[in-house]
Formats: structure tokens, sequence, C-alpha cells
């Protein structure tokens, strides 16, 4: 069962079309910027509220990572998150969401902080200079963005999960807050060993989603960091321990939780 679900995320990096319809918002732009951290260029997607256009207040940010999924059922692997037609109707707890389009072929190496034996990976710390020295200042110098920790949120499922919840444990001063759907604890277990030696930003919220039907080891991995954060003095308050009978790990399930995620994530910021 462990094989067939890094299968499905060897597969899931690639960006398949399979309509030839956009579903993209109006809200929706890209850009593209260079990667000199990656020697790559990303494509960024960026969603801006209804309210931006006219408004003179700055808004809480959102990195999400698998850009191709979030927004476009034409860019999505088997499925879109549906992030632009969720927050094109609320017209309260608005943010700007940031996209960042995965590397295909390298997303391990980008999504995974420590290297697998088997699988490779490793250049997360890689990834995250880039968000936090490239991508986040361009971000802020061009759209009227709260910088501060607090209000940027980073947000993932599966190794973009994983990715999420390491940027808030080593990034504390950029990002306060981490969606974390469907975690790979199991490729980098150092994870773990990463938390008990760390000193947790008393601030930072957790919103973890987890589906009893995605691997044998799933809930109890994610299990097991929540305990391990509560035994680090995390309060109760700042974690969201998701389990859902029947979750399985695919973008349908990751798109029915987002709007509780986005929610309760940016509540009270």
């Amino acid at each position: 069962m462990r094989f067939r679900h890094f299968i499905t995320l060897v597969f899931g990096v690639f960006s398949i079309s399979v309509f030839s319809q956009s579903t993209a918002s109006q809200q929706v732009t890209s850009f593209s910027i260079e990667a000199p951290q990656l020697d790559t260029q990303k494509k960024i997607w960026v969603y801006l509220p209804k309210s931006y256009e006219n408004s003179e207040k700055s808004y809480p940010v959102i990195y999400m990572h698998d850009a191709q999924n979030l927004f476009d059922v034409e860019t999505s692997y088997v499925g879109e998150w549906k992030v632009d037609e969720y927050l094109d109707t609320i017209s309260n707890n608005e943010s700007i969401i940031i996209g960042i389009e995965h590397g295909n072929e390298k997303r391990i190496d980008e999504l995974t902080p420590y290297k697998h034996e088997k699988y490779g990976g490793g250049k997360g710390d890689l990834y995250l200079d880039f968000i936090i020295s490239t991508l986040k200042p361009k971000i802020d110098s061009t759209f009227k963005t709260l910088k501060d920790a607090k209000h940027t949120t980073i947000f993932g499922s599966s190794l973009g999960g994983l990715m999420a919840f390491y940027a808030v444990i080593e990034f504390p001063e950029t990002f306060g807050n981490a969606g974390v759907f469907s975690p790979s604890f199991w490729i980098n277990p150092e994870i773990y060993d990463l938390v008990s030696q760390s000193a947790i930003n008393k601030n930072t919220k957790f919103f973890f989603l987890i589906g009893t039907e995605e691997s044998e080891t799933a809930v109890s991995d994610q299990q097991k960091m929540v305990d391990l954060l509560y035994k680090k003095g995390v309060d109760a308050n700042q974690i969201k321990n998701n389990i859902i009978e029947g979750g399985q790990h695919n973008e349908a399930f990751w798109s029915s939780h987002f709007a509780d995620a986005y929610q309760w994530l940016i509540t009270n910021n």
C-alpha cells in the first residue's frame, strides 16, 4: 500500500490536460520568475480578491504548492481544488493566493526537506529559499500585502503538506500558519526529530487533514506529529487535527476541505 501511495505521488506531479476549457476565475493571473536557487524558472499563479482593485487595505497572503491543481481543471492532474471558485463567493476574510507551480519530474526534489535513500529529493531548503528570498519580496513589492508572519500562510497537500509543515517549523519568522493536507511524513521521518529539537512558535497555527483511506500509516503518522506538537507545548487552540473517515489521497478530497481550512487559518489573524 505504501508503494502504491508513492506511485500516486509520482504520477500526480505531472499536469495532464484532460479538458480543453479553462475554469480559472477572472481573478486569477500568472507570471514567470527566475528561481536561481533551483536553476529554473517558475510560473506563479495569483488570485486577487474581488475587492482588491477598489480597496486601499492590505491583504493576508497564502502561498500554495502545486499551482497547476488549484485553479484550473485544464492544467490539473485529475481535478482541481476550485480555490478561486470558493474565494469568489466570499466577501469576508479575503486573502491573496500565490500558487507556485511544481517542477514536474523535480517535484520530489523541491518538496522534500531531506533526501530519501530510495526516492531521492532533499532540495526543500532551496525551494523555500526561493519563496522567502525571491518570490515573497516580489509579491510584497507588487501587491498590497500584510507582510508579517501572522498574515502569511503556507499550504499544500501530500509532499506539499510535508513542505508546508516543515516551513513553519524552520522559518516561523516568515510563515505563521500552515495548511497541512495529507502530509507525506513517511518519506522524511527525520521531520519528527526536527520538531523534537525545535522551539515551536506559540503563535503558529496548524490545520491538519488526513483521510482513513490514504495508507495504512497515514492517520497514525499525522497523529504522532500532532501528539509531538502538544508535547512541545503547542496550545490545543492552535491545532486542528482532522481525521476524515473514508477520505482518500486525491484532489477531490482536498478540494472539499479547503474552505474549512482557509476560514480557520485566517480567522483572528
